[in-house]
């Protein structure tokens, strides 16, 4: 056995995460090739029902127990996992994916920056304002955004904030195994609105294989991936990476739909993402995670 030295392994993690963001990424845009056949309220059913079968298998979820009083909050949890992704699909078939990822990532920071007490971290407020008008606002070389997508997007954010919060309330129980029962939770209410929205051209076998590959790519590789990666690295240092989530979609894009953006929207997204970023690791230096 190769017995590696915890600097090593720490840049091993790092890889990891990469690799988690670039199949998320590639997922994504995958997902969203696949609307025209299915609208993405079918192939988010296909991707959150998949991924409630694969992980709940590979975690065992039928052996989940919980508190009486932690039920409302794997609900909550579930609830938020099932909303947040819907409208995110809904976000993606309007807008490109990368500014639709910018405007999510709002809804942590936004947890980060509520949750912070000091006047310097404004600056990172105003950084990630800064980001945003330079993305969304439009211009001589940027077309005005459909609204509904950007609308969909703080909705995304949003539900992103609370599933972070009824997340943290239940990670302690579980782990994996809770995430899966979230994820079950969320395809009661997912795959039912979309099996009634995209008929019977969502369960065709060609498109029912499509949608297990992006549930793989999105959820199921992506979340053991994660789960490496935290064993090595500080959450701190694990949110500073994942916060690059919406540079990789944008380049994940661009490379599988062709979706070209602006420059200034390409500094605006990294605006964003260094905002991000910088939140993270002043709150792990304000109060250790």
């Amino acid at each position: 056995m190769i017995d590696l030295r915890a600097s090593d392994r720490t840049i091993l993690a790092g890889f990891v995460i990469l690799a988690s963001q670039l199949s998320n990424g590639i997922g994504a845009a995958w997902s969203k090739s696949l609307f025209p056949i299915m609208g993405p309220e079918g192939v988010v059913a296909l991707r959150i029902g998949f991924s409630a079968l694969l992980l709940g298998v590979l975690t065992g979820v039928w052996r989940l127990r919980l508190p009486r009083d932690q039920w409302v909050n794997i609900a909550g949890y579930g609830i938020c996992l099932g909303i947040m992704n819907s409208v995110a699909y809904q976000s993606f078939s309007r807008i490109p994916i990368g500014i639709g990822m910018s405007i999510e990532v709002t809804g942590p920071l936004t947890l980060v920056l509520l949750s912070s007490r000091r006047p310097a971290d404004l600056a990172w407020l105003g950084l990630t304002i800064c980001g945003l008008a330079l993305v969304l606002f439009p211009g001589k070389e940027v077309p005005a955004l459909n609204l509904a997508g950007i609308g969909f997007a703080a909705c995304s954010a949003t539900c992103w904030a609370g599933y972070i919060v009824f997340g943290s309330r239940i990670a302690r129980l579980g782990g994996g195994r809770v995430a899966a029962g979230g994820v079950l939770i969320a395809s009661t209410f997912v795959v039912p609105f979309g099996a009634v929205t995209a008929g019977a051209t969502m369960l065709g076998p060609e498109n029912l294989a499509l949608g297990c590959s992006v549930a793989i790519l999105t959820s199921a590789v992506p979340f053991f991936l994660q789960m490496i990666a935290l064993r090595q690295l500080p959450r701190a240092i694990y949110g500073v990476l994942a916060s690059g989530s919406p540079a990789i979609g944008a380049a994940m894009s661009f490379v599988v739909l062709g979706e070209q953006l602006a420059l200034r929207q390409w500094l605006g997204i990294g605006l964003v993402v260094i905002s991000a970023a910088g939140c993270t690791l002043r709150a792990a230096r304000a109060k250790p995670l």
